[in-house]
């Protein structure tokens, strides 16, 4: 037996709790991993709240990230002993997820523990580190530069946002940071944003076409922000999109696009090919200062999460919550 966060829908309703599972109950996989830290990410927050339908199925483990030492494993890409990563994959929402203390996951899911990184400082980075870094990674692609002006990050005191910050200002880019939490300035700029404005310049709705100031943006926020944003972004500029905490829909012209050359990426953070994670995470290991993960991280323990689910949807949670599922 072992302790995992249940999710769970019957005739009691919907509930998340803190429980006990049987091994035997684990789902099929190559490999088993003992896991050690996992994370509390927005997906996360609405599995264990039930404030979005992204639980596929019953009971369910959330946990869309965890980090661990593999140990059973049939497959030749993992041996007993080996330290192992996951992001992703729909593991949380229709396959037992990092919120417990084991997993049993398929092989092509997991990733060697990137170098230069302890387990906790992995899940430190997590989902939201590594999906920052494939936003900027889609920018660099394009040809970024930090010579063509000021790039926006949105939900920027969120674990995505504090991340794209650090990332974009230690590539040597003036980074404009928005946020509903002003209150969090002095946080953003201590991780590189050079200006802090109010997500309220954005997140209602604007006009097809606007001033041109971004250079680029990443988004995690979605819906008028996302809309405002790409109607503000230079000619030839680029969006990477990678979430949706104002909303899935996307209320905007192909003004920006056909008129500016605006170009938005859709950053799929899932379903990524082994290859390009490790190389997402051998570009962390030479761009994150390990002092910063202190920074944006707070340690929390297995049953605290279902409390801190709660925070986190009302955004009231700053940068990353590290879950020792062993506390």
């Amino acid at each position: 037996m072992f302790r995992a966060i249940l999710v769970n829908k019957d005739e009691q309703g919907y509930r998340a709790e803190l429980g006990q599972a049987d091994e035997a109950s684990l789902p099929e996989g190559e490999v088993q991993v003992k896991v050690l830290y996992s994370t509390l990410n927005y997906k996360d927050g609405l599995a264990i709240t039930g404030k979005g339908p992204v639980v596929r199925s019953f009971p369910m483990v959330p946990g869309i990230d965890f980090a661990g030492e593999v140990v059973e494993s049939t497959s030749p890409d993992f041996k007993t002993g080996e330290m192992v990563l996951l992001n992703g994959w729909g593991v949380g929402e229709g396959h037992w997820g990092g919120l417990a203390q084991q997993a049993r996951v398929k092989a092509d899911w997991l990733i060697p523990l990137p170098k230069g990184f302890t387990a906790k400082q992995a899940l430190a980075i997590g989902t939201a580190g590594y999906t920052a870094m494939l936003c900027v990674m889609a920018l660099q692609k394009h040809g970024l530069k930090p010579s063509d002006g000021e790039v926006l990050v949105t939900g920027a005191a969120g674990g995505v946002g504090s991340f794209a910050i650090t990332l974009l200002s230690k590539l040597g880019f003036t980074v404009v940071a928005s946020t509903g939490r002003m209150a969090e300035a002095d946080y953003l700029k201590k991780l590189g944003a050079a200006e802090v404005i109010d997500r309220a310049t954005l997140s209602s709705p604007g006009k097809p076409l606007a001033k041109e100031r971004w250079a680029a943006v990443v988004d995690s926020v979605g819906s008028h922000t996302l809309a405002n944003a790409c109607a503000q972004t230079k000619s030839d500029g680029a969006v990477a999109a990678c979430g949706l905490a104002q909303g899935m829909d996307f209320p905007s012209s192909v003004a920006p696009f056909i008129l500016r050359g605006v170009t938005l990426y859709g950053i799929n953070s899932v379903t990524v090919p082994r290859a390009k994670r490790i190389a997402a995470y051998e570009q962390l290991s030479k761009l994150v200062d390990l002092k910063t993960l202190d920074e944006i991280s707070h340690e929390i323990t297995l049953e605290e999460s279902l409390k801190y689910a709660q925070e986190l949807m009302a955004g009231n949670v700053r940068g990353r919550l590290i879950v020792d599922v062993n506390k």
